[in-house]
């Protein structure tokens, strides 16, 4: 036991304390709060709306330290405009935070955009002073296969991560599990070797990097 009491209660009181851009990552984040169905045909509109009329619960889903900036922020190139679904900015990493919203299946072209919006807003937006600028698109599916071979190595400012509308059922939780346990006894086979905590390990150094 920690004989540091004090030290203690101010890390309960303070929380997780973000060091560095993946630090921000979730994957799910949970949307129950704005009340949406869970339907095929949702618009990304109709996501938007919900989460900016909820704001306060979007923050504190994705974590302390942000802060609402802008929706359907314009940006134009050589006279095209584009419009980022929602700017954020996380205070304790003095960052800005893009997000766009995909109601469907991830694709390549989504990080792609994703990528022109966050050079845009280091090149000619940032701030003296500000850190390097973060992109989140958050989809209703994700292709990790897509995400590794778009990104590359040693990514540190685009992220992909899935979004759900309601809490998983325990049915569900037990499925995740399951195939997470499959997935491990694969790899193990694969290896070919006795270390199933080594295995174990690199499983898990692979989705912190998600």
């Amino acid at each position: 036991m920690s004989r540091d009491k004090k030290g203690m209660v101010l890390l309960a009181r303070k929380g997780h304390e973000p060091q560095k851009p993946v630090d921000l990552i979730k994957d799910p984040y949970v949307l129950e709060f704005t009340g949406l169905p869970e339907i095929s045909r949702l618009r990304e509109s109709d996501l938007e709306t919900a989460l900016v009329d909820k704001m306060k619960d979007f923050l504190l889903e994705l974590g302390r330290g942000f802060a609402f900036v802008a929706r359907q922020k314009r940006i134009t190139l050589d006279g095209d405009h584009h419009w980022i679904d929602l700017v954020l900015y996380h205070i304790p990493l003095r960052r800005y935070v893009l997000i766009d919203l995909k109601t469907g299946k991830l694709a390549h072209h989504d990080i792609g955009q994703m990528q022109m919006y966050v050079n845009y807003f280091d090149r000619e937006l940032r701030e003296q002073g500000t850190n390097e600028t973060i992109g989140i698109v958050l989809c209703a599916k994700k292709n990790e296969a897509v995400v590794k071979y778009t990104l590359p190595k040693g990514n540190k400012q685009i992220f992909a991560s899935k979004y759900q509308l309601y809490l998983p059922t325990v049915q569900e939780l037990e499925t995740e599990l399951r195939r997470e346990r499959e997935a491990l006894e694969l790899e193990y086979k694969l290896h070919g070797t006795n270390d199933l905590a080594g295995v174990t390990k690199g499983l898990l150094a692979q989705k912190t990097k998600r």
